[in-house]
């Protein structure tokens, strides 16, 4: 799978993991330089705490376009040091 935003892949990798229709990257699949901590956090009942990421390419910023959950709950552990994409972030086979 690979992320795409503004036409330049920021993250590729043959080990995602999908939860809820999500495919879950690992982090060191992500190219990390275009992502930018947000102070924006969520609630899973199930998963715990997300917090997020701006993806920002070329000037071009999409807002908490990337979360991850630093510490997912007892039933999410496997997706811990993964993120995932939305918003104008295209995620697609590779």
């Amino acid at each position: 799978m690979k992320a795409m935003y503004q036409g330049v892949m920021i993250a590729q990798s043959n080990r995602t993991l999908v939860v809820e229709g999500n495919h879950y990257f690992p982090e060191q699949d992500v190219h990390m330089h275009y992502l930018e901590p947000s102070d924006f956090k969520s609630i899973c009942p199930w998963k715990g705490e997300a917090g997020y990421y701006h993806v920002e390419v070329r000037g071009q910023r999409c807002s908490n376009a990337a979360w991850y959950y630093p510490y997912p709950k007892e039933k999410a552990t496997h997706i811990r040091s993964h993120i995932a994409f939305w918003k104008e972030v295209e995620v697609l086979p590779d």
